[in-house]
């Protein structure tokens, strides 16, 4: 259940909604959600309408429940690099989804949040596709989602083939391929994409880079490399060269953002997963 504590620091009387959505970032859909409950919003312990003024030194408490909705799977088993009880940061693997699908019912990350905190709500801030591996920012609340979504810093990690130099930025809109519902292109008529890059090091087998993406379209890192003709390594999907690795070369390897209350930032970092890195090195094999 989360409970939230915001001291009113303005020197003069303001609406409670006024504050709640201006000074504490509460969202119009959390506000309503929160007038509806008996106790959702307080100050000194007695509830309070919007409409009502709060006064410079009083404190606005909000409270409501939420609960993760799919089934637990505490079989499940993922490394978390961090966590408060506003958020957790998983360490995922390649292979596991982040939220159910008709293929996957109970092998995905919010199957095993579930197990493990099932009185939180699963809000997976930058979601990473079943074969990306890496850093993963899960909100428990509705609240953090919102704070966090537009305050995450994410970069990420690629095998590409030999060939791309420098830095660079991508923007070119994405589209849905109008055959599939999983796969994307660039298409003039899709939505607005950007990805920036940086080559980091080249080996027999690869080229390293990092990539920031600017935007958040679906596939959008794979999209953007295979557009610029340096599809990812083992991307079967948007054909990339699959003969040494049976998994797109994607990893979330930092995250940087600011706690959902204090604002204090935190910085992850998680190291290559082991089939990118055995790829990373002098004697690494060519590429096939």
């Amino acid at each position: 259940m989360p409970i939230l504590s915001f001291p009113v620091t303005r020197d003069t009387p303001v609406t409670l909604r006024q504050f709640l959505r201006h000074d504490a970032g509460v969202s119009a859909a959390l506000l309503t959600r929160l007038k509806a409950l008996p106790d959702g919003i307080t100050v000194g312990g007695v509830p309070r309408r919007a409409v009502d003024p709060v006064q410079p030194g009083e404190t606005v408490q909000l409270c409501w429940t939420e609960h993760c909705t799919v089934p637990p799977n505490p079989a499940l088993s993922v490394p978390a690099a961090a966590g408060t009880e506003d958020y957790l940061v998983f360490d995922k693997p390649a292979g596991m989804p982040v939220h159910p699908s008709m293929r996957h019912h109970g092998d995905t990350l919010a199957n095993c949040f579930a197990a493990q905190y099932p009185d939180c709500g699963f809000h997976a801030v930058n979601r990473l596709d079943r074969n990306t591996s890496g850093l993963c920012l899960i909100a428990k609340h509705i609240y953090a989602a919102a704070r966090l979504s537009r305050q995450t810093e994410k970069r990420y990690y690629a095998l590409l083939p030999r060939g791309l130099t420098g830095s660079g930025t991508v923007d070119a809109p994405i589209a849905r391929e109008t055959a599939s519902v999983i796969t994307r292109c660039v298409r003039a008529d899709g939505q607005k994409a950007v990805t920036h890059y940086r080559v980091l090091a080249v080996y027999p087998a690869c080229t390293l880079a990092e990539l920031i993406p600017e935007t958040g379209r679906t596939h959008q890192i794979r999209v953007h490399m295979a557009w610029l003709g340096y599809p990812l390594l083992g991307d079967a999907l948007y054909g990339g060269d699959c003969s040494l690795l049976s998994a797109h070369a994607l990893h979330c390897g930092f995250l940087r953002f600011p706690d959902p209350r204090t604002g204090a930032v935190t910085e992850l970092h998680s190291p290559l997963r082991a089939d990118m890195e055995r790829l990373c090195r002098p004697d690494s094999p060519s590429e096939g």
